[in-house]
């Protein structure tokens, strides 16, 4: 599967990185950026309830 983030949506919360660090980071202008779009299948749980917990639905699942 791979994640996606809509940067017009993303508000930058920061929600996904605290329950993803290794997939989810912020830089210092406050910008998304996922570090390896090809989700893992150890960290696939967590990256479904980091989509699932976006205020703004700006990840995407695929």
């Amino acid at each position: 599967m791979k994640i996606s983030v809509d940067p017009d949506q993303c508000e930058a919360n920061g929600i996904c990185v605290g329950i993803a660090p290794d997939v989810f980071e912020l830089d210092d202008e406050d910008v998304l950026h996922i570090a390896n779009a090809d989700v893992p299948p150890d960290r696939l749980a967590d990256v479904e309830d980091a989509v699932a917990q976006c205020p703004k639905a700006a990840l995407r699942l695929q």
